[in-house]
């Protein structure tokens, strides 16, 4: 086993391997060195200058051009749809979870895998209620269960993450 298999390292774009605490340490990053963590102010920035605020190291992401273009391209959907505001995406017209989940397709970067997970991390973690969220956000949605981000409130439930994804390679592997 790799080191950084053994360390609980999880794939992420690009097929890169990095800890989970790494890539969501990016926001953090962003709004250091912009001053500001806002879909308007993102999406407003000079292209060339947002690349350069993520090759500064540490760097955001390893390719910083590309994902810097996919940032500004979410921010901009952001504003463009939802008048800057994310969380209209969930709050916007009292939506049920299926209208949630398809509404998350619709934006730059969301498939249907960080569709359910982030839908389901609304429910688990942010307060949404909005009806079928569960069955919109399947399998990630399942109370008690370990499988993503969705799942991590403490250090205990980040291991359990991490073995789950762990057997499921195993699982898949053979």
């Amino acid at each position: 086993m790799s080191s950084a298999r053994a360390a609980g390292v999880q794939r992420t774009d690009f097929n890169q391997q990095i800890a989970m605490e790494t890539a969501f340490s990016g926001p953090l990053k962003i709004s250091e060195r912009t001053g500001a963590l806002d879909a308007a102010a993102i999406a407003g920035y000079e292209p060339e200058e947002f690349v350069e605020v993520f090759r500064q190291t540490p760097a955001v992401h390893r390719f910083p051009g590309s994902m810097a273009a996919r940032v500004q391209s979410l921010c901009a959907a952001v504003v463009d749809d939802w008048g800057g505001d994310a969380a209209a995406l969930w709050t916007r017209d009292d939506p049920d979870g299926a209208t949630v989940l398809k509404r998350l397709k619709t934006l730059p970067g969301f498939g249907e895998q960080k569709a359910k997970i982030f839908l389901a991390l609304l429910g688990k973690q942010y307060g949404y209620d909005g009806d079928g969220w569960r069955e919109a956000s399947a399998p990630y949605g399942e109370e008690g269960s370990f499988r993503s981000v969705a799942d991590i409130v403490s250090p205990e439930s980040l291991t359990k993450v991490r073995e789950h994804k762990r057997a499921m390679k195993a699982a898949a592997k053979g």
